[in-house]
């Protein structure tokens, strides 16, 4: 809960001041640093409890190759099931390209780097390492523990398009933890499906195609992935039994059943104060920091919230669209200082205020 509203906070007051640094500052702050404080407020080793120790190089190299492989066997075809099945409304607000949309290429590269390493470090922190732990080790049974985590892991993005998809690759996660016993694998898995479906969505966008394909050619161009993915997904899986090294070795009964853990106790209110203000002491300084260095991205994010967009539906004429597309780029010329901030205002609420047609 702690972290659920800190994370309402983040996303209503830092987020809106630059897409960029707000998710950094919501992966550091929020999902690491709170977990981390209370894991150290009620006693526990957040190293030890989390599962952050490393394991032997194959057990990750088997997490990343995992993450891969499953983006194409199920991430894709659910995701893509699910948004045929959603109205085309919902597809168009929970569009996650738009986080790029008219940012500068350094803010693109932090984006990037956010959803590549920030996001699968920090919520793997929280959601596998705190979340499913805590569950696991309070005598949760293991399969109730890694679907109920999923879903409050996929919940979390608010996005129902992504939602089904979301909850397979959490399942995924908390079973590479299971298994191995270490978060990394889970990690990696985690970085390797952020970094396919980027690296799929820049070279979509940039890589032009003689002709577009249709959605019978969308849709079997899925399968073959789709079939592919399967039979090697189920491969991999079948060579963790010829090697019992991919995971970690053989796991011991031990590490798969836990004795509940003792009541919570609290550490006392100086000891709270002093773990708590380190991490409140940097928040606001990253925060101030960047507000004093970037007055321009702190305006022009204002502008964007003062003027909201309706977004552009699919079939739109492509005028509409290059209109758009055009105002982007006004905004990343705004942002580099070659128009005056008053000419991007000025289109801005002019986009704004034309009705959805």
């Amino acid at each position: 809960m702690a972290v659920f509203v800190a994370f309402l906070v983040s996303g209503l007051a830092v987020q809106p001041l630059n897409v960029a640094f707000g998710i950094w500052f919501t992966q550091i702050f929020v999902f690491f640093g709170v977990g981390w404080f209370v894991l150290r407020a009620t006693g526990r080793d957040p190293v030890r409890y989390t599962g952050l120790s490393f394991p032997s190089l194959a057990p990750v190299a088997f997490g990343f190759a995992v993450g891969v492989v499953n983006f194409f066997a199920i991430v894709a075809p659910v995701q893509y099931v699910s948004q045929s099945l959603m109205p085309k409304s919902w597809r168009e607000i929970y569009d996650v390209a738009d986080i790029f949309r008219g940012q500068s290429p350094v803010e693109m590269a932090l984006i990037v780097a956010s959803v590549s390493l920030g996001a699968p470090v920090c919520e793997e922190f929280f959601f596998r390492g705190i979340f499913f732990q805590g569950l696991k080790a309070h005598g949760g049974r293991p399969l109730k523990t890694l679907v109920l985590s999923a879903v409050v892991f996929s919940a979390f993005h608010l996005d129902p398009v992504g939602f089904l998809a979301r909850v397979e690759l959490g399942v995924l996660f908390g079973w590479l933890l299971l298994r191995t016993g270490s978060l990394w694998p889970s990690i990696l898995a985690h970085a390797a499906n952020n970094l396919v479906s980027t690296v799929l969505f820049f070279s979509a966008k940039y890589l032009e195609s003689p002709q577009e394909p249709t959605s019978q050619q969308e849709a079997m161009t899925l399968l073959i992935f789709a079939l592919v993915g399967c039979g090697t997904l189920w491969a991999l899986l079948s060579a963790t039994r010829r090697f019992p090294v991919l995971l970690g070795g053989p796991p011991r009964p031990a590490e798969l059943v836990e004795a509940p853990e003792p009541p919570v106790r609290l550490e006392p209110l100086p000891r709270l104060l002093r773990l708590a203000i380190p991490w409140m002491l940097a928040a606001a300084l990253s925060l101030g920091t960047y507000v004093a260095l970037d007055p321009l991205g702190v305006q022009l994010s204002q502008i964007d919230l003062r003027y909201p967009l309706t977004p552009v539906p699919e079939d739109a004429p492509d005028a509409l669209h290059a209109e758009r597309e055009a105002l982007f780029e006004l905004r990343v010329r705004a942002r580099r200082g070659e128009i005056p901030l008053g000419e991007y205002v000025q289109e801005r609420a002019r986009q704004s205020s034309q009705p959805r047609r």
